[in-house]
């Protein structure tokens, strides 16, 4: 969580994002989640960047909006929450 939201450094938060994505498991998903669900709004905008690098990368589409539908069954609101965000985005990057 610490890269993610890394006060000091948002190349360290959007590289983080963008793994973690690229990675697209629900577990690296909800870890994204719940970071966006804390970021203030300069933090989100790089998680956001991140996680659409993702997306339109030459590596291929990630999992990120499979994780997310499971995600929002999640027990804690605050992943609900985070996992909706991202979910936005991934329809945004279509």
């Amino acid at each position: 969580m610490r890269l993610l939201l890394d006060v000091e450094d948002t190349a360290v938060t959007r590289q983080t994002a963008e793994a973690l994505a690229l990675v697209g498991t629900v577990a690296a998903v909800r870890l994204i989640a719940l970071a966006v669900a804390e970021a203030d709004g300069n933090q989100a905008d790089w998680l956001q960047t991140g996680v659409r690098d993702a997306l339109v990368g030459p590596v291929g589409v990630p999992d990120v909006a499979v994780a997310c539908g499971k995600l929002a069954r999640n027990p804690e609101e605050v992943v609900r929450r985070g996992a909706a965000e991202i979910a936005a985005w991934t329809d945004d990057a279509r």
